[in-house]
């Protein structure tokens, strides 16, 4: 008798299933740990991460976005669509108004419940090393009902090893400093930034005790003298006011390497441009030979 209603269960699980598949549901987890299906993949999406709106295009799927963060700026696309504010202060009115299917945004983003309490389907991913970004990818695979999203997720980890491959071993193990921000705001070894030098075979300057983007001391730069100083040109100038900062090695060798807002953007986003941003730091590195 027990034989048999588990069958029955089990029977019932798989109709269960092959229904949803047949009527095309779609379901996922997000990183809060709440599970939301919905009846079909979504068509009207607004994206309030710039990470998420590249991942979003890099599978393909840039036309269902009707909104997005005031962030996020690539593809050039994504340029042309209504921006509702930011993760920390969306606004609510405008992306109500939208009629999204879901609204995909970070973990840490205090208005998900706003939006939930309103009605709104909510997708909550927020990518911040290698590992969280395999995961989303697929996420968002399964959310969105494309197959694609492992594929995508080799090629970014294959243009990263052919971005190590171009170092040559001579050029490896220099002590490097990347500044995020003019804060200043560092890079350290747990952050996905820290990881890419890692793998490119650098050694970072800033320990992963310090955490993943620690605020740093200008001294702390300064009695570590770096090889090799890797900064957005937004922080250039402020660099040349720092005491001390002119008696560095890198700094008096002219070993600095200055990227454009369109290189930066690629190298603080974990998404689909983390193998471009390998390959930029990668020339940084042969550009700045000793």
């Amino acid at each position: 008798m027990a034989d048999a209603v588990r069958a029955l269960l089990c029977a019932m699980l798989v109709g269960m299933l092959l229904a949803g598949q047949a009527s095309g549901a779609t379901e996922v987890v997000d990183d809060r740990g709440v599970r939301l299906r919905l009846a079909r993949p979504p068509q009207r999406i607004v994206a309030l991460l710039p990470s998420l709106t590249e991942m979003v295009c890099a599978l393909g799927q840039c036309e269902r976005l009707v909104a997005v963060d005031r962030y996020s700026n690539f593809p050039d696309s994504v340029r042309a669509l209504p921006t509702v504010g930011g993760g920390l202060d969306p606004q609510i009115e405008a992306i109500v108004a939208l009629r999204p299917d879901v609204v995909l945004m970070a973990s840490s983003s205090p208005a998900a419940a706003r939006l939930q309490s309103l009605g709104l389907a909510v997708v909550a991913l927020e990518p911040k090393n290698y590992a969280d970004v395999q995961r989303v990818f697929q996420a968002l695979g399964l959310l969105l009902a494309v197959p694609h999203a492992p594929r995508l997720w080799r090629e970014i980890e294959s243009g990263v090893d052919a971005a190590a491959r171009s170092i040559p071993q001579a050029l490896r193990n220099q002590r490097v400093y990347f500044e995020v921000n003019g804060g200043p705001y560092a890079a350290g070894e747990a952050s996905f930034i820290g990881e890419t030098l890692t793998r490119l075979g650098l050694r970072n300057i800033v320990p992963a005790t310090l955490g993943a983007f620690p605020k740093i001391n200008p001294e702390f730069v300064v009695r570590a003298d770096p090889d090799l100083v890797m900064v957005g040109d937004g922080s250039v100038a402020a660099m040349a006011q720092r005491p001390g900062w002119a008696a560095m090695r890198a700094v008096q060798a002219r070993r600095i390497c200055i990227f454009s807002p369109e290189q930066s953007d690629a190298m603080v986003r974990p998404g689909p441009r983390m193998a471009d941003a390998a390959r930029v730091l990668a020339q940084c590195v042969l550009q700045h030979a000793r």
